[in-house]
């Protein structure tokens, strides 16, 4: 039999159950894969909580994997037997041995990418492509703010960001922490734990704010960030670390400078098969020619997902964190 975590209810990380499941043989446009990597990811505690309501209970959890191909259905080109994938988007059941996927939200992968490292960025690197390539276009000689810097998201960013010539600005909770930030390219590193960093925003760019936040931490960040921001900034908000940002009046984003907000998910940035690879590429490509290096801060038996869940939540995590079958 293969192993599997299943949810059964919404809860902590206690509701989920490593449970004995079969997996059939592939339907029309699906393969059969075998994970030797799982990412982990803040989005599968908010599935897992209920913030985010799965299709159905009960259900798999994971959104980000790496793999080989055991059997191909009818109708899938392009992909065979033996052959090494990924994905970071699609059906969440990443927290598997083995499961069946869309074929059309697969990824191959180059040589170049070792499974561990494709395991820690498809999500997360995808993300912080839409995030800097699409949503606001990172530009030579900018300034602009990052949260959570030293985590999975936050270590790719600060590394592309700064290849692409921007000054980074990083906030992060510990001492520690910090010194990771700075080493992946965060030209200023903010405790916020022990300062303002809206304060130290203003001063840094000499009161101007700057033309981005992004700002996966929510509602303990969400004001001050705004804050940050120049006249017709973009408050881009895409996790909720610490709780989902509380409603709040659109007039207030006139108020700050005539701000600019949005809430992103990947999939509307990589909706065919034909985005995903583009964007897929340009990741890889910045990963294997070196200009941005993926920390893997941790590794657990998958069997320990639940754990490492736990630590994640409790900010105990820096880098990736790759759960292995």
């Amino acid at each position: 039999m293969t192993k599997a975590f299943r949810i059964h209810e919404y809860g902590g990380p206690e509701v989920l159950k490593w449970e004995d499941v079969t997996v059939g043989e592939p339907g029309p446009g699906q393969v059969r894969l075998r994970h030797t990597a799982v990412g982990l990811n803040f989005v599968d505690t908010y599935m897992r909580s209920g913030l985010y309501k799965l299709p159905s209970l009960p259900s798999g959890l994971g959104q980000e994997a790496a793999g080989v191909i055991e059997a191909v259905g009818p109708g899938v080109a392009g992909f065979k037997v033996g052959q090494r994938v990924a994905y970071g988007v699609g059906p969440a059941d990443a927290y598997s041995e083995a499961r069946l996927f869309p074929a059309e939200r697969l990824v191959p992968l180059p040589d170049a990418i070792a499974d561990r490292t494709a395991a820690a960025i498809m999500l997360k690197g995808l993300t912080v492509w839409y995030l800097i390539r699409r949503i606001h276009p990172v530009q030579k000689g900018e300034t602009i703010l990052l949260h959570a810097a030293a985590g999975g998201v936050g270590s790719i960013l600060s590394q592309w960001a700064k290849h692409l010539g921007a000054t980074v600005i990083g906030t992060v909770g510990t001492d520690e922490k910090a010194k990771i930030a700075k080493a992946h390219g965060c030209d200023h590193v903010i405790v916020y734990t022990r300062e303002d960093f809206t304060k130290r925003v203003r001063e840094i760019t000499g009161g101007a704010g700057v033309p981005v936040v992004y700002d996966s931490v929510g509602a303990a960040t969400f004001e001050g960030s705004l804050n940050c921001l120049r006249r017709t900034g973009l408050m881009v908000t895409f996790g909720n670390a610490s709780g989902p940002v509380p409603a709040f009046e659109p007039a207030t984003l006139a108020a700050k400078g005539s701000l600019f907000l949005t809430r992103p998910r990947l999939g509307d940035y990589v909706p065919t098969p034909e985005a995903l690879n583009a964007a897929a590429r340009e990741l890889f490509d910045v990963v294997a020619g070196g200009q941005v290096k993926i920390e893997i801060g941790q590794t657990h038996p998958l069997a320990e997902a639940a754990q490492a869940q736990r630590n994640l939540e409790a900010r105990k995590t820096t880098g990736s964190t790759i759960l292995l079958p």
